[in-house]
């Protein structure tokens, strides 16, 4: 009968010479099942790719990688936004660090009603919750990638026939006070954009979001910009990052525009 080796050498544990800190290592791409709350049908059950960083002090030569899989595992089967708190604190415990950092990037889907036949569709939106813990402070944030039309108003303008559009990528990525639904900053930048996309059209709805579009010009300028008036008027938002991209239909290449803000602590880099 074999018995358990009791000595087997920590090397991860051991001493580092090279004092150079690391400011994250862990485990990327690992998936997990979550459970998400649904405005609409109260949960929503996905999957979720994570990314799990702690800190490495200088004087450690390793991380214990098979911590960071334990923690997953020791939740529920399905993990919730709910744990982040608590996850973010048993990282720097079990890893011994004293900053901890997780994302959990996920499809959640929204069911949406074509404006005009009616009919329903299911349209899948890229979201990640974002968590870091340092000094004892947890900071969380919410991004959204929402994808719509826009249409060029320079187009418009100079077209005798018609004008150009694309499919574009908004990206918001807010740090709140207060909950602050998905299907929220869903709607609000979707109500930005030129027209929003749906999974299913009939001929009719096709008619509509292509008028639409042709009544709602916006430049990737436009987008960042209305967004991000919305976003200064919420009260629930304390921070956030608005992005465009363009990808556009006419050019080999994107046009892209941000705009950042922080409410609390207004930015002092460098303008333009």
């Amino acid at each position: 009968m074999n018995t358990p080796n009791t000595s087997i050498p920590d090397v991860q544990n051991s001493a580092d010479t090279r004092h150079i800190a690391i400011n994250k290592v862990g485990i990327k791409s690992i998936r997990h099942p979550i459970k998400v709350q649904d405005k609409s049908t109260g949960v929503q059950h996905t999957i979720a790719m994570f990314n799990m960083y702690v800190g490495l002090p200088h004087n450690f030569k390793g991380t214990h990688m098979s911590r960071f899989v334990e923690i997953l595992n020791s939740h529920e089967r399905e993990i919730s936004v709910e744990n982040f708190p608590i996850m973010l604190r048993e990282m720097l415990v079990k890893l011994e660090a004293e900053t901890g950092h997780i994302e959990m990037n996920f499809p959640y889907f929204i069911n949406k009603t074509a404006p005009i036949s009616g009919v329903q569709s299911l349209m899948d939106y890229d979201v990640t919750f974002i968590g870091d813990i340092c000094n004892g402070e947890i900071v969380t944030s919410t991004k959204v990638v929402v994808p719509v039309t826009s249409l060029c108003p320079c187009s418009k303008k100079i077209s005798e026939y018609g004008a150009h559009n694309q499919r574009s990528h908004v990206t918001v990525t807010a740090r709140t006070n207060e909950f602050v639904w998905i299907e929220e900053i869903v709607q609000l930048v979707e109500q930005e954009a030129s027209c929003e996309l749906y999974g299913l059209l009939k001929r009719p709805d096709e008619k509509y979001v292509t008028e639409r579009a042709y009544d709602n010009p916006k430049f990737v300028e436009d987008m960042v910009r209305d967004v991000a008036a919305r976003l200064n008027a919420e009260t629930r938002v304390d921070a956030y990052v608005v992005e465009s991209e363009n990808f556009e239909s006419i050019h080999n290449h994107s046009a892209y525009a941000l705009i950042e803000n922080d409410k609390k602590n207004p930015s002092t880099h460098c303008q333009p």
